[in-house]
């Protein structure tokens, strides 16, 4: 578990128009904007983030990166890991955006439509491939969760450490971005299907939330709307 030696609290940084913002149940027209993306990661980073969580929301509902310029200007501005998904979709990307100084890439669909796109990045990069598994009523959506695949989220992240992924990014897409609470049970699925790091993302509102997540056995929790919204601050959930 080279990427989280201990429980992480990760602030994400979702990009949609070269603003940050927040979705609800990813849905596009839900969005409320939190500003400038660089501001928000140095603000994260000064309050103690050791990882970044990036992700190019217009990339991932059209397939091609939006916002580069964005987060190549977070990558100049910030001394911190950073994972960035979204609208990457083959190896070159891949390789590329872990060669410009990207630590970690998450790979959705295109894990879930070329498995051994996994593979490919690994050989040169071991361990930098997160496998993002998004569920929504107990399968792997994709494509900006409109589109089931009939994948049971616990059996495809054992598949996926298989093939070399670093770790597991299990978003929970009925509870995100609602600021209602987690469901663990979920989450621990795919903890017990795996021996690689599982991030858990979605449904976060309160510190209970982080500690529950944390119990379940999640190497780390993503937060986004919970800390924009001021439920809590960063400091008060790492120092769980």
């Amino acid at each position: 578990m080279a990427h989280f030696p201990e429980f992480e609290v990760v602030p994400a940084v979702d990009v949609q128009g070269g603003e940050v913002v927040q979705l609800v149940q990813g849905e596009r027209g839900t969005e409320k904007a939190y500003g400038d993306p660089v501001e928000a990661a140095r603000r994260w980073v000064d309050e103690g983030a050791r990882t970044l969580h990036l992700v190019d929301l217009d990339g991932a509902f059209e397939g091609e990166r939006r916002n580069a310029p964005a987060v190549e200007a977070i990558l100049d501005a910030v001394d911190v890991d950073v994972q960035l998904g979204g609208g990457i979709r083959t190896a070159v990307d891949a390789i590329s955006l872990l060669d410009r100084g990207v630590d970690r890439v998450i790979l959705g669909t295109a894990a879930v439509e070329n498995p051994e796109i996994v593979e490919e990045i690994g050989a040169e990069y071991p361990g930098a491939v997160v496998v993002s598994l998004d569920a929504k009523g107990g399968e792997v959506v994709v494509s900006g969760w409109t589109e089931g695949t009939g994948l049971d989220p616990a059996e495809a992240a054992a598949r996926y450490e298989d093939l070399g992924a670093g770790a597991i990014l299990f978003t929970d897409v009925d509870v995100e971005g609602r600021l209602e609470g987690v469901q663990t049970e979920r989450v621990r699925r795919v903890v017990d299907a795996v021996d690689i790091p599982v991030v858990a993302s979605g449904g976060v509102a309160t510190l209970d939330d982080v500690r529950a997540l944390r119990d379940a056995g999640a190497a780390a929790v993503v937060v986004g709307t919970a800390l924009y919204e001021g439920k809590f601050t960063l400091r008060e959930a790492m120092a769980l």
